[in-house]
């Protein structure tokens, strides 16, 4: 159990993860807390760090108003979703600190005071892939990272209407995922990072929340296991996948992969995922490994998502030498640790459990030796 609320600053907190990981419902269950207040999925905040210089130079009054404006009116940041009144947005932003960060902080923050809360946070399961870009933008900010077994996440990204891709990407997602916070771990610390599992979580919704409110700084708010109330509120019913946060907290979900992947898909998310699986408890199938074919796919499939990574990484490594201001927040006193930037870094390798197919199969097989990198 927290002491108290931190009073030195109001951290923003990140909910990040897999695709299909729980990040709605642990959304709604840190929304339901009377100090914190974290939307649905916003869509400006990474699209803004990514088109920052378009803006030009934000010491001018005007442009910080440009951005405001694109903010609050283009259709595909879905301002509207947070019910604040745009005008007023605008203005307070104009006025505001001349930074990218202060601008969208601004905004969350009008989200927060809007709720009666001094706190505020968002979720983006891809935010995983954006840690160094949020950093930069928020040096104080907190993540959390939600994960749940690689096979439920994979069966249930396999049957979403909005999901394009196929079973190799969604394995590839998980482990990006796993991966990735495994590095976030060590280069954080547990001050700015926590994990916690989602099969925890829906089991001892009460033991879970406390000790991610003390991480956080807060006391638990026994309504934090009740976000069914606000799910019913909040959740659209045209978005049936996520109908399930309308019912009290379960642990039905768990294990479902078993009837709802084939039995070559287990095979091969296992097979995979490795080692990373046993390391959060997570029972194998047993099954029989997946054919030297479908391993050769898996591994083209990874290691075209970890070139596009790469130079997405590259990319954003020139773009930070021409942009006109720093980013970083200015409404709350950094740390005193706070670096000047935090670049996305080229990832970096990370050893591969997945056993090579033969040399046949084609050159495929040999870069999968290299790091996981592009989620879904």
């Amino acid at each position: 159990m927290s002491s108290g609320p931190d009073p030195r600053h109001d951290r923003p907190i990140f909910v990040l993860g897999c695709p299909r990981s729980g990040t709605t419902l642990l959304q709604l269950m840190l929304h339901s807390h009377a100090r914190i207040a974290i939307p649905a999925e916003t869509k400006f905040l990474i699209p803004a760090y990514a088109r920052r210089c378009e803006f030009g130079d934000l010491e001018d009054r005007e442009n910080r108003r440009a951005l405001a404006e694109w903010i609050t009116t283009d259709r595909s940041t879905k301002f509207h979703a947070l019910g604040l009144d745009a005008a007023e947005v605008v203005e307070e932003v104009a006025a505001g600190p001349p930074t990218l960060g202060s601008a969208l902080g601004i905004v969350f923050r009008a989200y927060a005071r809007r709720h009666g809360k001094p706190r505020w946070g968002d979720k983006r399961p891809s935010y995983f892939r954006h840690v160094g870009t949020l950093l930069r933008m928020f040096p104080d900010a907190q993540f959390v990272h939600l994960v749940r077994d690689g096979r439920d996440c994979v069966a249930s990204l396999m049957e979403m209407p909005w999901y394009d891709k196929d079973v190799y990407h969604a394995v590839s997602a998980w482990r990006e995922a796993i991966d990735r916070g495994r590095r976030l771990a060590q280069r954080l610390g547990p001050d700015a990072y926590y994990e916690l599992q989602y099969e925890r979580l829906v089991a001892d919704p009460v033991d879970e929340l406390t000790r991610l409110c003390a991480y956080l700084g807060e006391d638990f708010d026994p309504a934090m296991t009740r976000p069914e109330g606000l799910a019913k509120r909040t959740v659209p019913p045209r978005k049936k996948w996520h109908g399930r946060t309308h019912d009290a907290v379960t642990t039905s979900r768990i294990g479902s992969w078993a009837e709802r992947l084939d039995p070559w898909q287990i095979s091969l998310a296992e097979a995979a995922f490795g080692e990373r699986l046993a390391e959060y408890g997570y029972e194998p199938s047993g099954l029989e490994r997946p054919s030297a074919a479908q391993l050769a796919r898996f591994a083209k499939t990874s290691t075209h998502r970890r070139m596009a990574q790469r130079k997405a990484a590259l990319r954003e490594r020139w773009k930070q030498h021409h942009e006109p201001n720093p980013v970083r927040c200015l409404l709350t006193p950094a740390p005193d640790s706070a670096p000047d930037s935090v670049p996305e870094p080229v990832p970096e390798p990370v050893p591969e459990s997945v056993p090579e197919p033969e040399p046949a199969a084609g050159p495929a097989d040999r870069t999968e030796s290299a790091e996981s990198v592009q989620g879904g």
